[in-house]
């Protein structure tokens, strides 16, 4: 029995040490590999679709996601990175859709490419804004609205005449955005004069004279 158990642990540790050293070789040889391959410098522009006058987008991010490295482009959207023959590479930038590079085979040593980028555009539901909370209370307050109407159920023109308009834009207050504009109106005007010498028209003798002439004037 004893000899049994013997046996059974000098198996599990041949077993173990086997599947060590296969581990391993697999390591050095993926290492291996990834050492045979040639460096490339890849540098490039990145251009949205609506570029007219060629300027890149500033502060694409460009990376290897295997690899976990990457660089994002300067202000003119130009890019300089050390990458591997066959490394894809993932080119975002937010509001534009994703794009993917993989590096030819046949890369020479420095590889130049211009990347342009699409819009991702997302188009939304047409939004309707009320000044009431739901539609039922707006068409209630159309309908509660007291409008003159003659015998026959139609507006009276009587109520729409060109005196009673002018009187009611004579006597109708200013809205906010009429009081708005006159205090816009009225606050750089005083910053205007604010430098230059404030008169009174009553100290001014040419005004006297001015007066006392149509004073003889009317006499006559």
């Amino acid at each position: 029995m004893t000899n049994r158990r013997a046996v059974n642990s000098i198996v599990k540790q041949a077993t173990l040490s086997v599947a060590l050293i296969l581990l391993f070789s697999c390591l050095a040889y993926h290492a291996e590999a990834q050492q045979k391959k040639r460096v490339i410098q890849l540098s490039g522009v990145i251009i949205g679709e609506d570029s007219t006058s060629g300027t890149g987008l500033p502060g694409v991010h460009v990376y290897v996601p295997k690899a976990g490295r990457g660089t994002t482009t300067n202000g003119v959207g130009f890019f300089s990175m050390p990458v591997l023959v066959g490394d894809s590479i993932v080119i975002s930038y937010v509001g534009y859709e994703a794009q993917y590079y993989k590096v030819p085979a046949n890369a020479p040593e420095y590889q130049t490419v211009i990347v342009p980028l699409v819009a991702d555009t997302t188009y939304l539901k047409e939004v309707v804004v009320y000044d009431f909370p739901t539609e039922e209370v707006f068409k209630e307050a159309v309908l509660a609205l007291n409008i003159p109407l003659d015998r026959n159920g139609a507006i009276d023109d009587k109520n729409f005449n060109s005196e009673l308009l002018a009187l009611m834009l004579k006597t109708t207050p200013m809205d906010g955005y009429q009081n708005q504009r006159y205090y816009l109106s009225q606050w750089s005007t005083s910053h205007g004069d604010h430098y230059m010498p404030v008169t009174n028209p009553f100290l001014n003798p040419f005004n006297w004279v001015k007066f006392f002439n149509s004073l003889k004037k009317k006499k006559k």
